[in-house]
């Protein structure tokens, strides 16, 4: 199992923000096996494809340079002449089939991982430069592995290629005594099929190292469970931070309420549990409005404003825990309660008619909260 450099076993997969950073920093996975697999794949493919351009040329190119005349040899412009026909002999066939490779090339080595460019791998580090280091590297367990591998390619690539030029050697001597153009006819045919089965051993390899370098760099990405919470904090913030900032922004939205209780035209309670006040604009309000509301602790700091500022504390349970459950602080009260709360009003402006000198109110009127807001959680 993979292990930090503390020694704490990485347990845990790489986070998204992880998976980016490494990507930022050219950190993919790659198999220079699957590349080399497919560029030979390619060339294969190629060559039989343009056989017929590859031997046309051929046939110029060797016609061209055996039927160079004596006084040519040492006339340096005829030299250079020939030259220039040689390249241009084989231009055709060769421009395509280059072409036709260094496509196969980009392909294969961004085939495992997907194009990414990066100047991190080109940024200079000094920690590079560091022998001690470099010879960790060298005699890593990573290394170790990396030689185990590349001698068992080497061996299995050299076996078959012995067992197939072993097999095409009668006819590789036989092309000496054929003509030219069948010659190199049939050199191209020894070629392909050479390419095909070493293809397929690369082909092989490739279908290993695969899946292996992928599953290598999930490995070496894994984190830690520490590493995990410290990514978090650094994402979302430190939890203890984060509460103490919303116990601050519950506290200053608290204070705030608190300072508009002053305003209320009426309090109603439960008369321990539930606390609400509400203000009523006689002139430009359409319903009433909640102006702060809360339970046990709130619910006493609100009624002791309340007694402060002589604003009259009504207890109706049913209806405090309708409003307090039905109402946000700033709201109007819903309209299925106007009803009842303008019944409230008006008993609650009666009391303070009274202490001008009018009638006092006999009694409380009946206060029914609506089925619908009737709410039995506590």
């Amino acid at each position: 199992m993979a292990e930090n450099e503390d020694g704490s076993e990485k347990t845990e997969g790489a986070s998204s923000k992880k998976l980016q950073d490494a990507r930022n920093k050219g950190n993919l996975p790659r198999s220079k096996d699957l590349s080399s697999a497919l560029l030979l794949i390619v060339a294969a493919a190629t060559i039989y494809g343009t056989g017929t351009l590859l031997v046309r040329d051929l046939a110029d190119l060797f016609d061209f340079n055996f039927s160079i005349e004596r006084r040519d040899l040492f006339d340096l412009s005829r030299m250079i002449f020939h030259l220039y026909g040689s390249v241009v002999a084989m231009m055709d066939s060769m421009v395509l089939l280059m072409c036709v490779l260094a496509a196969a090339g980009v392909v294969g080595s961004i085939a495992l991982g997907g194009f990414n460019f990066s100047w991190e791998p080109l940024t200079p580090k000094l920690s590079k430069l560091n022998p001690i280091a470099g010879l960790k590297r060298m005699f890593s367990v990573q290394s170790l592995v990396e030689l185990l591998k590349s001698i068992a390619k080497v061996s299995l690539v050299g076996v078959i290629a012995f067992v197939v030029l072993s097999y095409f050697l009668p006819e590789t001597l036989g092309l000496t005594f054929q003509s030219i153009q069948l010659a190199i006819a049939h050199g191209i045919d020894i070629v392909i099929w050479s390419f095909v089965f070493v293809t397929l051993a690369l082909a092989f390899i490739a279908a290993i190292d695969v899946p292996f370098q992928v599953w290598s760099h999930k490995e070496k990405l894994k984190m830690t469970k520490q590493e995990v919470k410290d990514e978090f904090k650094q994402q979302d913030g430190d939890p203890l931070v984060k509460g103490r900032i919303r116990q601050m922004q519950r506290q200053a939205a608290m204070n705030r309420m608190m300072s508009d209780v002053p305003q209320a035209d009426v309090i109603i309670t439960n008369p321990t549990h539930f606390s609400v006040a509400l203000k009523y604009d006689q002139i430009g309000g359409s319903a009433p409005v909640l102006l702060a509301k809360g339970g046990d602790f709130i619910a006493l700091k609100i009624r002791e404003v309340g007694n402060h500022y002589d604003i009259p504390v009504i207890q109706s349970p049913e209806l405090a825990r309708a409003v307090y459950h039905h109402t946000e602080v700033g709201d109007e009260i819903p309209q299925g309660l106007f009803k009842v709360v303008a019944q409230l009003l008006a008993y609650v402006y009666q009391l303070r008619n009274a202490r001008q000198g009018a009638q006092r109110p006999d009694v409380m009127p009946n206060l029914d909260v609506p089925d619908e807001f009737q709410w039995n959680g506590d």
